[in-house]
């Protein structure tokens, strides 16, 4: 059975930093695409980042570009988000999703999901 436990969440003020972790248990990183997505309160959930696992490759939503990394340890099956500059309007529940053979944006794409970790900063 595979389980995503996300951590790192936090408060924090604009500017600073965070790095987010996700603990996947009972799935491998080989092949295949895992991502993280958020959702701010009153919106819809949407990607930020994601990796191909096989040859980590990454893409970014524009918001997060140039702020935001997402990285792998394969030894210790987890993911990480390392989120730098951080905004107000990056304040959410990051989430944790993997599963398709293919990097899409649209979580429907998304077998596996964590329960979420809240990220709020402040200005």
């Amino acid at each position: 059975q595979v389980q995503l436990v996300e951590s790192g969440g936090g408060s924090v003020q604009a500017g600073g930093s965070l790095r987010l972790s996700c603990a996947a248990a009972g799935y491998t990183f080989s092949g295949n695409c895992m991502g993280w997505f958020r959702q701010a309160s009153g919106k819809e959930r949407e990607g930020v980042a994601l990796i191909y696992t096989g040859v980590g490759g990454t893409v970014y939503a524009d918001s997060v570009k140039g702020r935001f990394t997402i990285s792998q340890d394969k030894a210790r099956n987890t993911l990480y988000l390392q989120m730098n500059s951080l905004k107000s309007e990056d304040t959410g529940i990051y989430y944790c999703a993997a599963g398709p053979r293919y990097c899409y944006w649209g979580e429907r794409y998304y077998a596996y999901w964590g329960q979420g970790t809240q990220v709020t900063v402040s200005s």
